[in-house]
Formats: C-alpha cells, sequence, structure tokens
C-alpha cells in the first residue's frame, strides 16, 4: 500500500533548498531518527540539484509505502532531462560530481532508471523503525500530510539545522576528549605492562637461582645421608647375623625395626638424589640392548619380598615376542618397580598384573602395570604426580611413602624419550602405562646400510683427541656413514663449508676455538646452521653451559657412549627424529 503526501516541481536552485527542507520535515513527522533525517534530506538535496543543474527541472513526490512489508519514507524524483549515456541506470558509471553515488550511500535504498529522451527518475527509501511504523496507519499519515502543509519558515528550519549542528559539534568534541583520556589510560597501561613484564622476568630469575638451590641441596645432602645410613644399614646387619654374639627375640625385633627404618629412609634419599640429578641435568643415560622377557624375570625375582597379601597375585606376562630394547634397563625397570610397588601396597585382593606390547607404526613399546585395588578418585589424578603428594585413606595411612615414586617415574620417562598415563576408578583398579621407544634416540630403528646408488650421508667428527675419533669413526662407517674428521674448531668450520656434512660430532674442549664457539658460528653460517650438532664431552657442565649448547641436537658424556647409542644417534640426527633427551 501506499500513499501520496505532497509533490512539488523543480525549477530552480530555491526549489532545491525547499526539496531538502520537505524531506527533512516528512522524515521527522513520520518518527525517523534525527540522523535518518538527515541523511534523506541531504540525498534528496543531491538528487534534486541534478535534476536541476542537469536535467532542465522536473517534479519530487514523497510517499509512504507498506507494499514489503516494512514501511519506507520513499522520495522519487523525475527530471525533464534527455537520460543517462547508454541507458546505463549504474551510478557507479556516472561521473561524482552529479552527486548520485554519495547519495545510494546514505539511504537504505535506492533505484535509478532511464530512458533515452524520457529523463531519469530517482527513487530513494528510507526505513522507518517498526516501533515508528507501528503507529503509522491512514489516518497518521494523513494528519502528517495535513501538518506538513503548514507553512514552513526557512528561516526556522535554518535556525533549527544550525542548532543540530553545534550539538553535533559538541559531541564530537566530547568523543574527541574521550579518545584523549582513553590515549592517555591506555599509555599509562602500556607502561605498567612493561613494569610488569620486567617484574616477572626479574621473578623468573629468581625462580630459576632457588630451583638450582635447591636442586644444588637435595643433591649434596643426599650424598651426605647416604654414608650414615649405610653404615646404620651395615652394623644392623652385624647385628642380625649375631657376629658378636646371639640376640634375644626382642633385640632381634628392635634390629629389623632399625633396618627397616633405614632402608626405607635410604630409599627417600636415592629418589631425592635422583630427581635433584633429573633437574639439574646430571642423571646419567646408559644404553645397552636387553629383551623384556629377562627384565621381567628379574623384577619378579626382586619384588617376591614385597608380595605379602596371599590374597593378591603378582603375574608377569609372557613377552618373549617383543624386540630387543635400546635403552638404560635399570631406569626402566625403577618405573616398573615403583608402578608395582604401588600396585601391591593398594590392592588388598585380586591381582596385579605386568605386561607389554609393540607399536611397530610408532616404533615404541609399552608397559602396563594393572591392578585390581582401590582406585584413584579423578580429582586426585593430576596431584599424585606432584613430588611429596600423598592421597589420604587406609591403605595409604597403614603403609609407608615418600611421595617421590611416581614424580621421579614420570622424569625418568620423559628422560628416556618415553611417557607416563594413568587410568584408574575407585574401587575398580588402576592401570600406570610406560611408553618408550624401541631405541632410544629414535621413533623406529633405521636401517644402517643404505641401498646402492642412493646417496650417502657425512658425519662430521670435531676432537683434538685421535682416539675418541678413531672411536667414533669406526661406530659412524658401520652405521652406513661416510666421515670426515678435524682436530680443532676452525679446522672443522672450513671443513664444514666445503663438504656439508649431514651430522657433525662435537667435542667442547679443543684447541683454537672451543665448542662452544665453534657451535655458534655453526648456528650463524646460514648454510650450516641447521645441521644436526651432537655434543659428546667428558666436562660436567653447569646450567649456563648447558643453556649455551640449547641448539645442539643432543649431549652425550664421553664415558656414556656406546656403539648402539651413538649409531642411534647418529641415524635420528640425520632423519630429523626428534632426540629422547
Amino acid at each position: 500500500m501506499s500513499w501520496q503526501i505532497s509533490t512539488q516541481a523543480l525549477r530552480t536552485d530555491a526549489d532545491v533548498v525547499s526539496a531538502r527542507l520537505a524531506a527533512r520535515r516528512l522524515a521527522e513527522l513520520l518518527g525517523l531518527e534525527r540522523r535518518e533525517q538527515t541523511r534523506i534530506a541531504t540525498a534528496v538535496s543531491e538528487i534534486v540539484r541534478n535534476a536541476v543543474e542537469h536535467g532542465g527541472g522536473g517534479e519530487i513526490g514523497f510517499t509512504v509505502e507498506t507494499d514489503s512489508g516494512d514501511a519506507v519514507f520513499a522520495v522519487r524524483v523525475h527530471d525533464n532531462g534527455p537520460g543517462m549515456p547508454d541507458n546505463a541506470p549504474d551510478a557507479s558509471r556516472l561521473t561524482p560530481a552529479l552527486g548520485l553515488q554519495s547519495a545510494r550511500r546514505l539511504v537504505d535504498e535506492f533505484d535509478l532508471q532511464s530512458t533515452p529522451g524520457g529523463g531519469v527518475r530517482v527513487r530513494l527509501g528510507q526505513r522507518i523503525a517498526r516501533q515508528a511504523a507501528a503507529r503509522l496507519d491512514a489516518a497518521a499519515i494523513q494528519a502528517a500530510a495535513r501538518q506538513f502543509e503548514r507553512r514552513i519558515d526557512p528561516l526556522l528550519m535554518v535556525q533549527q539545522q544550525n542548532r543540530e549542528l553545534a550539538e553535533s559539534l559538541s559531541d564530537l568534541r566530547e568523543r574527541q576528549d574521550e579518545a584523549l583520556r582513553l590515549n592517555a589510560e591506555l599509555e599509562e597501561t602500556n607502561r605498567g605492562v612493561v613494569a610488569l613484564y620486567s617484574e616477572l622476568d626479574e621473578r623468573a630469575d629468581q625462580l630459576r637461582q632457588v630451583s638450582d638451590l635447591k636442586t644444588r641441596f637435595l643433591s649434596h645432602m643426599s650424598h651426605e645421608f647416604r654414608t650414615p645410613l649405610n653404615s646404620i644399614l651395615a652394623l644392623s646387619r652385624l647385628l642380625s647375623d649375631r657376629v658378636d654374639g646371639p640376640l634375644n627375640s626382642e633385640q632381634e625385633r628392635q634390629v629389623d625395626y632399625i633396618r627397616r627404618s633405614a632402608q626405607d629412609l635410604l630409599e627417600m634419599v636415592n629418589d631425592l638424589l635422583d630427581l635433584a640429578k633429573v633437574e639439574a641435568g646430571h642423571l646419567e643415560v646408559k644404553t645397552e640392548p636387553f629383551s623384556v622377557s629377562e627384565m621381567f624375570r628379574a623384577l619378579r625375582g626382586s619384588l617376591r619380598p614385597l608380595q605379602l597379601k596371599p590374597a593378591v597375585d603378582l603375574v608377569f606376562e609372557a613377552a618373549d615376542d617383543l624386540p630387543e630394547l635400546v635403552t638404560d634397563q635399570p631406569k626402566v625397570a625403577q618405573v616398573l618397580r615403583n608402578f608395582i610397588a604401588n600396585a601391591l601396597k593398594f590392592t588388598e585382593r585380586g591381582e596385579v598384573r605386568v605386561s607389554a606390547a609393540h607399536d611397530a607404526a610408532r616404533g615404541f613399546v609399552s608397559f602396563s602395570v594393572r591392578d585390581t585395588g582401590v582406585g584413584i578418585a579423578p580429582e586426585f589424578h593430576a596431584r599424585i604426580f606432584e613430588e611429596f603428594a600423598q592421597i589420604d585413606g587406609r591403605l595409604q595411612n597403614a603403609g609407608s611413602g615418600t611421595g617421590l615414586g611416581l614424580p621421579l617415574s614420570r622424569r625418568l620417562a620423559t628422560l628416556l624419550g618415553g611417557e607416563v598415563t594413568m587410568n584408574s576408578t575407585p574401587g575398580v583398579g588402576s592401570t600406570f602405562c610406560l611408553a618408550l621407544p624401541v631405541r632410544l634416540g629414535q621413533a623406529a630403528a633405521a636401517p644402517a646400510v643404505r641401498p646402492p646408488g642412493e646417496h650417502q650421508p657425512l658425519a662430521l667428527v670435531v676432537d683434538d683427541e685421535e682416539s675418541f675419533r678413531y672411536v667414533v669413526r669406526h661406530i659412524a662407517q658401520d652405521s652406513g656413514l661416510s666421515v670426515q674428521e678435524a682436530g680443532d674448531g676452525e679446522a672443522a668450520l672450513a671443513l664444514a663449508r666445503q663438504c656439508r656434512p649431514d651430522v657433525i660430532v662435537l667435542d667442547l674442549a679443543m684447541p683454537r676455538l672451543d665448542g662452544f664457539a665453534t657451535l655458534a658460528r655453526l648456528r650463524a653460517d646460514s648454510a650450516l646452521c641447521d645441521t644436526p650438532v651432537i655434543v659428546c664431552t667428558s666436562q660436567m657442565l653447569t646450567l649456563d653451559q648447558k643453556r649455551s649448547l640449547a641448539s645442539a641436537y643432543a649431549i652425550v658424556p664421553k664415558h656414556d657412549i656406546s656403539r648402539e647409542g651413538l649409531a642411534g644417534l647418529l641415524s635420528a640426527a640425520i632423519h630429523h627424529t626428534a632426540p629422547s633427551s
């Protein structure tokens, strides 16, 4: 439905002003907001001026339309000109001076039609808000039309527009002041953030120093504790063996209490020492080949004294079909021993089952210790891996424990390139898993001999000791690598730039240019910066020295080098596999 409100002829510049005032007045009477009144009035002014100046005059009509479901204030302008060139109603192809493009952007609806000799017809539409449109019916529109027909004083309209302009300028000034205030607050906040970051860096350095001091304290005190504890154990063993004469039953019980207390304390001290070594990076990893079945047999024998509950069976599943592992067997056994000891402690009846499986796709072997014990509530799953953390419970209070076994197990697993996971349900039982690579330093064993015709990788061995270069050369050559040697850092850099090795084995203590400076220059050379470097040293490294070697692929103590371990590291470095530690 459409209601015609008013029409006006367009002949002179005064009609342009009149049409603008009419559009503004009608928009106000129809309930449009002030901003929308300004937009439609400005758009009408542009189109009407174009009709008067370029179209030889014409006519403007104002209507209210509700055909589309929404109420629209529509303005139609028809000029008497020859029409637009090429009969193109696309305003984007017209000269911007005609005002069509600016008008198009100001209103909600815009339509332009042109016919040769028939002039240009433009329709402008501004949607009326739902709240105002709801009050518009035939009677309301007629009332608006009658009110519009009253004489409009142009001077009053100009004064009103001036007031609105002044209000707009005032609002703009307030917004500028607010923007300046916000910018000042933002600058102050930025200064606070910078200061906060500086303080956080300072606190982080303090925490690192505290952590280093704690690690050093634990390491020294653990060593000091072990001497008297070993003496207590030795003396209690002499008394139990009745070397100096027989003991009565009460004395035997007392000596046994002393021995067991000293043994428990020694185990805690050993765990503390291992934790300190792991944190300081001083825990040595010694790789050797071994079979899982042999390790299971050794564990079964060593854990038999802990199996004190007749209602609990300790079961080791057969592991004869698993591949041979090349990693640190004592540390693997230590982790499994912690799992099994905990399982036996918290299981009153049923079984503790130890098994292993091979994941050939990942090159991992997964060990699992499953029990039918009390289980652990979900809210405590993360806490049990915290140092000295223990869960209150009937079985927990009945036995001894330091709360160091599981945290140490997780760190040892990480050191060996693996991970520890667990799954537990209260009243059902728990399963602890240890997943390790088959070979330390790589996810899966790589072939030692390459197919004929394939590129043979090159290893550069840098060490001032000829005997050590000899050992590394033979291990690398047996692994299918060609080898170049250098006796110092400067010779190594020159040789590396010349032959572009696939991997570098680097010593630290060398004449002329030591390993620290050599590694730094390698990383600064764009052609050699990505070459993996395996640092082999007999030095005891400080924390700062280890940080300076952070770009090395791996750091291996010389006394810990084995044929299998170094061969695995060389292969992993060449194939860009992440090292185990």
